[in-house]
């Protein structure tokens, strides 16, 4: 049986994040289990104040929580907090799993940073506010990553992660070294993040799930502008609708991002006859009058969620962001179905 001695383990922050070989005739486990044998050195120690000199920055109560659903597991058999280590002890350390919303964050005063929702040494992640391009360019002096590097001109390496369009709000990572940077990037060609949108579209949307894979051509128009259309010759785009309420005239869904193309859930919505409600490019222009009448001044769709591995942790993360609160209001407005 291969195991990670407990020199090699604590010098590391956080959790080594491949599978070592178990042996044979025992169960192998997902990928970011380790396995660690204690040594004379740290026998005696409470398993739980082990654990968290292991896992440096998760909360005490994530740790407690593994601890009391058996993930965590010394000689293969269940243990309370209590257990004291003895030497040849083997530990199972399961994969962590927290959310940043767990995390304190003590974001800068001014600016942007004020809307951070977590930062470290690698990362930082705002809540974008709708109306505010991510870059400049187009017609646009200045967008989100320009007005971080004049707010924070000692930092020596701020990137934009992804993208959101002007009009979407929500979680939006910016990378504070070019590590994390092509960590990300490599995540995102990958597919194994997890990105989810609100969106409140037009009409009854007959479907609790529908996933919705149609290829997305990018063209410019003749004033400049960018388009998107479902045609044969685009790239492959999948998204996953799910049904979250509906309203008398209204639907919200949440939609889940397989692939990340631009204006991918405003176009294969416009495609299933469901527009965006304030759409100003694919919406239904007559019925967006309408919401504008009675209080949406902007397009109904927000990042709510991002999910991936921390590019220096090696945990699994999620940020959330929760509904703006205009759009909130507006809902309340709304006659429920």
């Amino acid at each position: 049986m291969t195991l990670v001695r407990l020199a090699q383990l604590l010098p590391s922050p956080y959790i080594i994040r491949h599978m070592k070989d178990l042996g044979k005739g025992q169960r192998a486990d997902p990928p970011a289990v380790v396995w660690a044998e204690v040594d004379e050195e740290h026998a005696g120690q409470r398993i739980d104040n082990f654990l968290m000199r292991i896992l440096k920055g998760v909360p005490k109560s994530h740790v407690y929580r593994i601890l009391r659903s058996g993930e965590v597991r010394v000689n293969s058999k269940r243990i309370d907090a209590t257990y004291k280590l003895i030497a040849g002890d083997k530990i199972r350390i399961p994969p962590v799993r927290i959310a940043f919303s767990e995390v304190s964050v003590a974001p800068s005063s001014t600016g942007l940073s004020r809307r951070a929702l977590f930062e470290d040494e690698g990362l930082l992640v705002i809540d974008k506010p709708a109306g505010v391009a991510v870059h400049g360019g187009s017609g646009v002096s200045s967008g989100v990553i320009e007005r971080l590097r004049a707010e924070r001109p000692q930092a020596k390496f701020l990137e934009l992660v992804h993208r959101l369009d002007r009009e979407t709000s929500g979680v939006l990572v910016i990378a504070k070294k070019r590590s994390a940077l092509v960590h990300l990037h490599d995540q995102l060609r990958a597919g194994s993040t997890d990105k989810r949108y609100f969106a409140l579209v037009q009409g009854q949307f007959k479907d609790v799930k529908r996933k919705v894979k149609a290829p997305l051509y990018k063209y410019t128009t003749a004033e400049g502008d960018r388009r998107v259309v479902v045609d044969p010759e685009g790239q492959t785009a999948e998204t996953i609708f799910h049904r979250h309420r509906q309203f008398q005239f209204a639907t919200l869904l949440e939609a889940q991002l397989l692939t990340g193309r631009t204006h991918q859930i405003r176009v294969h919505l416009c495609h299933l006859g469901h527009p965006i409600a304030g759409d100003d490019k694919y919406g239904d222009f007559a019925w967006n009058k309408e919401l504008s009448k009675s209080g949406l001044r902007r397009m109904f769709l927000h990042a709510a969620q991002l999910e991936f591995e921390h590019p220096v942790t090696g945990l699994r993360v999620k940020v959330e962001s929760p509904l703006p609160e205009e759009l909130a209001l507006f809902l309340d407005t709304l006659k429920p179905l």
